[in-house]
């Protein structure tokens, strides 16, 4: 077997070294991608050479191979793994390869494949099948969907995202600023294969139900509001009507008015000339003959 290997290496111009150093990447981090470093644009390069040679290697402890040509990454699958998207493994595997992620990962990845779902319907995809997202927007996203906030201390949160970051799911140019709320990191298209959609179903249920429902309820109580204002118009206009009605002398509600507002001018009337009754006389003092009278003085003279 090792002599074939070999003679493939040949034909390529490789040897069995760097055979080896790309099974040994591929076999510790479980994934390349092109575009992450130097480094692994090299190795995925070299991978496209010996594509055949690497599954069929691999293939001999049961770990398949995921091989993504228009977003340039690779990705090795424990045996017995079941992927989105794969074919059903023909033998079941033990959990000596299997990856283990703690809650909190397990947590953000599940919001990481929201929050890429609904980019991906939105259109708001770049060219590496990549979707940016805010810090920010992520923590709301994890409140609203799993009631979970995110690592408070600042160490864990780098650790957190560091995993995430190692397992080629997340891009994320400084750690530093993972304090602030306005850093922005890239979500990887290899998240589909973590969360299937229907896992991703039972985390987000459809919208629609729940809107439908609202509305119905809003109108229900738009009718109910109705009615009820209907009603009150109707026991004023009732009342106002019973007022308009109830007279001494069977006259009409404006004829009475009239009445009320002669009687209190005639009363005002009696008022006034009373008062003038009242008033004290004044003596005026009679003025000799030939003589004219003259004005007062201001000064009492």
């Amino acid at each position: 077997m090792l002599q074939a290997i070999e003679q493939e290496l040949e034909k390529e111009g490789l040897d069995q070294r760097d055979f080896s150093e790309l099974l040994v990447r591929l076999l510790d981090y479980g994934v390349i991608c092109r575009d992450e470093s130097q480094i692994e644009q090299q190795l995925y390069d070299r991978y496209i050479r010996l594509e055949a040679l690497v599954a069929d290697y691999l293939s001999l402890i049961g770990v398949r191979v995921q091989h993504d040509r228009r977003f340039q990454f690779v990705r090795l699958f424990p045996p017995g793994a079941q992927v989105p998207g794969m074919e059903e493994p023909l033998q079941a595997g033990g959990q000596a390869l299997r990856l283990k992620l703690n809650q909190q990962e397990v947590a953000l990845i599940l919001v990481l494949r929201a929050q890429y779902d609904k980019a991906l319907r939105e259109g708001q995809v770049d060219e590496q099948g990549c979707v940016m997202v805010s810090f920010e927007s992520l923590s709301i996203a994890m409140k609203n969907l799993l009631k979970r906030t995110l690592p408070e201390q600042l160490t864990e949160r780098k650790q957190l995202f560091r995993r995430l970051k190692q397992l080629r799911l997340v891009q994320l140019a400084n750690e530093e600023q993972l304090a602030d709320g306005d850093v922005w990191l890239r979500i990887r298209p290899m998240i589909m294969s973590y969360v299937s959609d229907d896992v991703l179903s039972e985390l987000t249920p459809p919208a629609s139900d729940n809107a439908a429902e609202e509305v119905k309820e809003i109108e229900e109580g738009e009718e109910k509001q109705t009615a009820e204002v209907v009603e009150d118009m109707a026991a004023t206009a009732s009342a106002e009507a019973g007022v308009a009605e109830q007279t001494d002398d069977g006259q009409p509600a404006d004829v009475e008015q009239a009445d009320v507002e002669q009687a209190d001018d005639t009363q005002a009337s009696d008022v006034v000339a009373q008062a003038e009754d009242d008033k004290p006389a004044v003596e005026e003092t009679p003025q000799p003959a030939g003589e004219k009278a003259s004005p007062a003085s201001l000064f009492g003279e």
